[in-house]
């Protein structure tokens, strides 16, 4: 059975397409999904659908490049973070690429997350595009090693992986690890440990051969599973258990709810 670390359920609601999306993860042996919020407007939807299915927790947080709406604060956080199936915090982090002019003000919200998270003891889920340093000097800075959690959709050199690693983090990998393009990455995917590897969707973007191009969906993270098992010259069946159980160590509440 699969575990879909990272995905946007609540933005299936706006087709109306979110009963027939869980059938088709019901369907590919997908145990369980974490539901990762954006921003504050949204979190009702996403704890909403938690609550509302049993294989399905949430985090709460604001991505980096969100600067309109509700700016949460470290108290925000905690106390959204105490619902019995908010597992996580974020995803927040930085991102250079899409907001460059707003360094400032991500490295602020993103130090009010590390806090956060740090208080609260729950994973810290962090989205970093094009600041690899800023990043790294953050979590240590701030989470003082005392900060759990995952670099989701990792896309980053083996450099900042094993920054990472070293401050007790894991990797998630998307659908990107099995573009064509991504050798580098994929470099990447086969040194990681076993015991700090996760995979992901972020349905419903970045769709993973061999559908590429589509809409993704929680269903698809068998297909990145078993690219990752190909590169690893494993069995697809131990790395979805590896996986899977990788997710409930870093996840701990999510364990109440695991099938």
């Amino acid at each position: 059975m699969f575990v879909d670390s990272h995905c946007h359920l609540n933005y299936f609601l706006e087709d109306d397409q979110l009963a027939k999306v869980m059938t088709h993860a019901e369907q590919a042996q997908v145990s369980h999904m974490l539901c990762v919020a954006v921003n504050m407007e949204r979190f009702g939807e996403v704890i909403k659908i938690a609550e509302d299915y049993a294989q399905v927790t949430a985090s709460v947080g604001k991505h980096p490049t969100e600067m309109a709406g509700v700016e949460p604060s470290v108290d925000d956080l905690i106390h959204y973070a105490s619902h019995p199936k908010v597992v996580a915090i974020g995803e927040s982090g930085l991102d250079y690429y899409y907001g460059a002019d707003y360094k400032e003000i991500q490295q602020q919200r993103f130090t009010q997350h590390i806090q956060a998270a740090v208080k609260t003891q729950l994973p810290l889920i962090v989205h970093t595009r094009d600041a690899r340093e800023d990043t790294i000097k953050l979590l240590t800075d701030v989470g003082q090693c005392h900060c759990p959690g995952v670099l989701h959709c990792f896309t980053e050199s083996w450099q900042m992986a094993k920054a990472a690693l070293d401050l007790g983090f894991y990797i998630s990998f998307s659908g990107i690890v099995t573009f064509k393009n991504a050798k580098e990455l994929q470099e990447v995917a086969k040194k990681v440990p076993l015991d700090r590897i996760l995979i992901e969707t972020d349905a419903p973007y970045l769709a993973p051969v061999p559908h590429r191009g589509k809409q993704n969906q929680p269903a698809f993270v068998s297909h990145v599973g078993q690219f990752v098992a190909d590169l690893r010259q494993m069995a697809v069946e131990k790395v979805a258990e590896l996986t899977a159980n990788n997710f409930y160590q870093l996840f701990t509440k999510a364990s109440a709810f695991r099938k």
